[in-house]
């Protein structure tokens, strides 16, 4: 098995959706020793924009179609991913790689790999929740997975910034459900 780790987090070492998605990938490498882990960080190493000539380098597209399963770290800035993230996403959105067109609509083509996302936003933005018109990195990464044939799971800590005993609390839980998502 091969696993593409992405991490888009600014915070470093203080960054919860790099500890959840860290522990993500130890739980499934604990599954399979043998598997093989590429790592992306797109903080430390950014993709530029997209332009044209960045479109014709295949370098991420490649990672992405190598890999069996994909693990993202993805925090959410200003109610949707980091630009980093969507930098990422340009560039593995192919038609005719991941996803092709046609006459009954578009068809995912990707649909064989497994995608874990580790969200971390700092409030609270589920169904019935005062903000939940807001959160836009949790359904835009399910509809672009979806878009490619790929039914995204996710791993989520929530609440993070109403305070330090909620943080605790959140990312415990979340790292606690890494380990469900590795059987």
């Amino acid at each position: 098995m091969t696993i593409l780790h992405i991490d888009s987090s600014i915070n470093g070492e203080n960054s919860a959706s790099r500890a959840i998605s860290r522990s993500i990938v130890d739980q499934l490498r604990a599954g399979d020793p043998q598997a093989r882990v590429v790592t992306r960080d797109l903080v430390s190493e950014p993709l530029p924009h997209l332009t044209l000539d960045a479109f014709a380098d295949t370098t991420v597209l490649d990672e992405f179609l190598a890999a069996d399963t994909i693990v993202i770290g993805a925090p959410m800035y200003n109610f949707t991913l980091p630009t980093q993230l969507k930098s990422w996403l340009d560039r593995i959105l192919i038609a005719g790689k991941t996803f092709r067109y046609t006459e009954s609509g578009p068809e995912g083509l990707a649909g064989r790999k497994r995608v874990i996302v580790a969200l971390a936003r700092g409030g609270f933005y589920d169904q019935g929740s005062p903000a939940s018109a807001l959160e836009h990195l949790e359904t835009y990464l399910t509809g672009v997975f979806n878009f490619i044939g790929i039914e995204p799971e996710f791993v989520a800590a929530d609440g993070l910034n109403i305070g330090p005993e909620q943080r605790e609390a959140s990312i415990s839980q979340a790292l606690g459900e890494t380990v469900r998502l590795a059987a």
